[in-house]
């Protein structure tokens, strides 16, 4: 076992057993940080499998010419509409944009486009815009968008430009 596991599992180790000893010597704080861990991992698992299940589909049924058609390099900003429109359907936060993101950049999605799904699923969510709607009303909630999604779009061209000036690659990419 190399020493970054060893130092990872000690880690865990350690919080499992303060939070096991917050419950026995009834130390509050340390109680509430195990139960949120928990109920956060709770949700995780409800979620992740789900996830991987539609991310696996999709790597099977899309075929990397549409990926590259409708979102690579060329695609100009008709590949940033659409990875606005599929950030919208996402849900689950970063949990879930990460690795649908990785699958689209593998897929041959540009690296502008890939940026802004991962910025436009923080901001265009169905259901959280839904919600937000409903607290702070419909014309807040369309200002916030149709201020916020360009400048997600222009920041993601701008980054994306830069990083494929200084020659920036994945692992695995060729």
């Amino acid at each position: 076992m190399t020493r970054q596991a060893v130092a990872r599992w000690a880690a865990f180790g350690g919080i499992a057993l303060f939070g096991l000893l917050s419950f026995v010597l009834d130390f509050r704080p340390g109680r509430e940080m195990a139960a949120n861990f928990l109920a956060f991992a709770g949700e995780m698992l409800k979620v992740l499998p789900w996830v991987f299940l539609l991310i696996g589909l999709f790597e099977v049924w899309v075929k990397p010419e549409t990926v590259e058609r409708h979102m690579g390099e060329k695609a100009g900003l008709r590949g940033h509409l659409w990875a606005s429109l599929l950030a919208g359907t996402t849900v689950g936060g970063l949990l879930v944009a990460l690795p649908v993101a990785y699958s689209l950049r593998t897929k041959g999605a540009g690296l502008a486009v890939v940026f802004t799904y991962l910025g436009a699923s923080a901001i265009t969510r169905i259901p959280m815009t839904a919600f937000e709607a409903s607290f702070l009303g419909l014309r807040f909630s369309l200002v916030r968008l149709l201020v916020s999604l360009p400048l997600v779009v222009l920041s993601s061209m701008a980054l994306g430009a830069y990083l494929t000036k200084r020659g920036f690659q994945m692992r695995g990419e060729a």
